[in-house]
Formats: structure tokens, C-alpha cells, sequence
């Protein structure tokens, strides 16, 4: 089996920001009252005010759209195009996506490719998380704890997800917008320490 991330490694750029976008453009009114509150969240972020996980929380609240199952297969359709070439041509029906992405926004080009995937829970009724944030240490602890087959191969754009490439028999770092793809870096004392700075800094898993 071949796990994928899916932002930044299979598809660009990320799907969550660009459909928050699409979401603002088809209602203007959301550049009005959502954009505002997302930029000084990410600014608090960055001032180190607010853990990356609750600003995506915030963030999250875009998916609260009364006209979201309409908006996101249009979103789809016109954006599909942005699965890379590569990935096309090696796709396989036994693939599983994961993401950190909420799962209503993966599911839907999930299922147009035909592959299996696992994404974070967003419940965009009450909007709260259902579970933890498929993030770094998160995702290998899932398929840990989930029993998932033998990973052939792992492919993902960030040192944060490490942890779920130490699980695969092979690990690919993708880079240049999704286009290139390498071997996963040696493990040597100065790419551990970027990837304790990746992980560390990224999304706390505990809302």
C-alpha cells in the first residue's frame, strides 16, 4: 500500500486555503466578516498567542457554509486540475490519502480518484472537532492504533511527517509545488532538528 499526504504533496497549493478563497469570491460578505477574524488569528499565531491547531479551528469555521455541498464538488470541478501529473500516473486503487485537511473537503476528490483516504473530523453542524488533527505524529499513530497494512511507499512535502515515514518501507519528500519527488532526507543530527522545530511548532494535537 502507498500512503500519500495530500496538501503541498499530491495537490497545490492547499485545498483547505484555496476553497476558503473560492468560498469568499461566490459570498463577498465573507471577506467582510471571516477574512478579518482568520488574518488576526494568524497573526496571533505568529506572535505565538494562539496554538496553530485552535487558529485552524477558527480557520475551520469557513466549512460552516449553508451552501457548503453545493460549493465544494464546484470547487472540485474546476480545481481537480490541481492533482499533480505524477501522482495521476502512478495512482493506484489500494492508495490512501492522509491528511490534516478536514474530511469534507478530501472525500470528495478522494472519491473522484477512486482511493481511500483519512482526514481530520470537522463536524461543520456544531463546529468542533471530532478527533484529534491528522497531524505528524498524529497520523502514525493512527495507523498504529487502526492496524493498517505494510506501507510500500510514503510521500509527503513536510519533515513534520516523519514519524509516519519512519512506518513505510520508503519515504519520498516532495517538493517544488507538488512537482518534484525525492528520497526522504538522511536522518542525521541537523535534519532532526528540523524536524523537531516542523513538528513542535506546528499543530498542537490537543484543542
Amino acid at each position: 500500500m502507498n500512503v500519500y499526504d495530500f496538501d503541498g504533496t499530491i495537490c497545490y497549493p492547499d485545498s483547505s486555503v484555496n476553497f476558503a478563497i473560492y468560498c469568499m469570491n461566490h459570498h463577498p460578505h465573507l471577506w467582510l466578516t471571516f477574512f478579518p477574524k482568520a488574518l488576526w488569528n494568524l497573526i496571533r499565531y505568529k506572535r505565538g498567542k494562539m496554538t496553530r491547531a485552535r487558529m485552524m479551528l477558527e480557520f475551520f469555521t469557513i466549512l460552516r457554509v449553508k451552501d457548503f455541498d453545493r460549493l465544494i464538488e464546484r470547487y472540485w470541478n474546476t480545481h481537480e486540475k490541481n492533482i499533480s501529473a505524477w501522482y495521476l500516473a502512478q495512482k493506484k486503487p489500494d492508495d490512501l490519502i492522509i491528511s490534516a485537511s478536514p474530511s469534507c473537503i478530501i472525500e470528495p476528490i478522494a472519491r473522484r480518484l477512486g482511493v481511500k483516504f483519512v482526514a481530520t473530523e470537522y463536524d461543520r453542524e456544531f463546529g468542533v472537532l471530532t478527533d484529534n488533527l491528522m497531524f505528524a505524529k498524529g497520523k502514525a499513530r493512527y495507523m498504529i492504533d487502526h492496524d493498517f497494512p505494510v506501507i510500500e511507499n510514503f510521500y509527503s512535502d513536510s519533515l513534520a511527517d516523519t514519524p509516519i515515514a519512519l512506518c513505510a518501507e520508503k519515504a519520498h519528500l516532495v517538493t517544488d509545488k507538488a512537482q518534484k519527488v525525492t528520497d526522504w532526507p538522511p536522518l542525521n543530527p541537523e535534519t532532526m532538528q528540523k524536524v523537531r522545530r516542523k513538528i513542535n511548532t506546528g499543530w498542537n494535537v490537543h484543542i
